[in-house]
């Protein structure tokens, strides 16, 4: 779900791909194919010693100690501090105009980390550099393009500390999770800690909600979307992490013509209606376009989802972290248990 339409990935379009479908604002998630588990991360030796991880690019970031001084995506950044792993910069959307946290911020203090970026394409080098970091950590939504790393700044800025970049695309969310959580082992999480087991043991629950209520309610027809003033954009559920894994749990999504980077495509909104749907998630992210805003749109009015009220909020870059995604499962799975066929 690359960020933008209009680059590589182009902002509007990375926003479409993997905003395309909602869940309330709790829902993320990713699912799918890459390798999953501690064998893809490499361990240092903690505190005292050499510390080494290896990324989803297959290269390996090596430290001479443990890291202090992280630098993260703002998603990231927020699943590291549900492991109780701090920061000390962010880059991404991480304070709205008025002020607040955005909600991919997480639990994240904002007042206490240096914000260096906070849109796409956004990113200050020397900010940056003054925070000496020791690592600089973001999320790949394709092969080695780093998310919210500027190309035009992107070889001053690796020059100034190894980086480590995670899939959020093209994999299960298990496996997202999963290489969240070596990660911030790696960097001194205690991944045994109470509060992190209750928080797996809460999304194994909602998972099994989730494939028992799409059993029980069969047939309900899912549309990923997200809205710009111009386009409406229809995702294709199996590239992003969480909605592969709904798809695995047993929800049935709209398939899209996708565009050639595979993730969205996009349609005016005169054909807004293109492919039926029984519920709409909307990618509920800064800078889309949400429910309120489509008074203006009379084929957005007449939609069955619309008509039904059956339009939920997706948070669609998740925080993958077992804390940030366990409700969003469950919310998702409440919202399938209550709909109705309407397309």
């Amino acid at each position: 779900m690359p960020h933008a339409r209009a680059s590589l990935p182009t902002r509007r379009g990375l926003l479409a791909m993997g905003g395309a479908i909602g869940i309330g604002a709790a829902l993320t998630a990713c699912g799918g194919g890459k390798k999953s588990g501690s064998a893809a991360g490499d361990t240092g030796a903690g505190p005292s010693g050499p510390w080494s991880f290896k990324d989803d690019r297959g290269q390996t970031a090596q430290t001479k100690s443990l890291p202090k001084n992280i630098v993260a995506y703002t998603g990231t950044a927020a699943a590291l501090f549900d492991y109780g792993i701090k920061v000390k910069g962010v880059f991404g959307p991480t304070r709205t105009k008025d002020g607040k946290a955005d909600v991919q911020a997480g639990g994240l203090d904002i007042s206490k980390v240096e914000i260096i970026g906070n849109v796409y394409g956004e990113f200050n080098v020397e900010k940056y550099a003054a925070l000496e970091p020791d690592v600089l950590i973001t999320d790949m939504w394709q092969k080695d393009v780093l998310w919210y790393v500027p190309d035009n700044s992107k070889d001053k800025i690796l020059k100034l500390a190894p980086s480590v970049a995670l899939w959020a695309a093209d994999q299960s969310m298990p496996a997202a999770l999963q290489r969240r959580a070596d990660l911030a082992k790696s960097l001194g999480a205690d991944l045994n800690a109470k509060q992190v087991t209750d928080a797996k043991a809460a999304f194994e629950k909602a998972s099994a909600r989730l494939r028992a209520a799409t059993r029980a309610n069969p047939g309900i027809k899912v549309l990923l979307g997200s809205a710009s003033p111009d386009l409406f954009y229809v995702s294709e559920a199996k590239r992003s992490c969480d909605t592969r894994y709904f798809q695995e749990l047993g929800v049935q999504f709209v398939t899209p013509k996708v565009d050639s980077q595979g993730f969205f495509e996009s349609l005016s909104w005169e054909n807004v209606g293109k492919y039926p749907a029984d519920l709409i998630l909307m990618d509920n992210r800064t800078g889309t376009l949400q429910p309120s805003d489509l008074g203006s749109k009379p084929t957005w009015a007449r939609l069955p989802a619309v008509k039904a009220q059956q339009v939920v909020p997706r948070l669609t870059e998740p925080i993958y972290s077992y804390a940030r995604v366990a409700p969003i499962v469950d919310a998702l799975a409440q919202t399938i248990e209550n709909a109705k066929k309407v397309a």
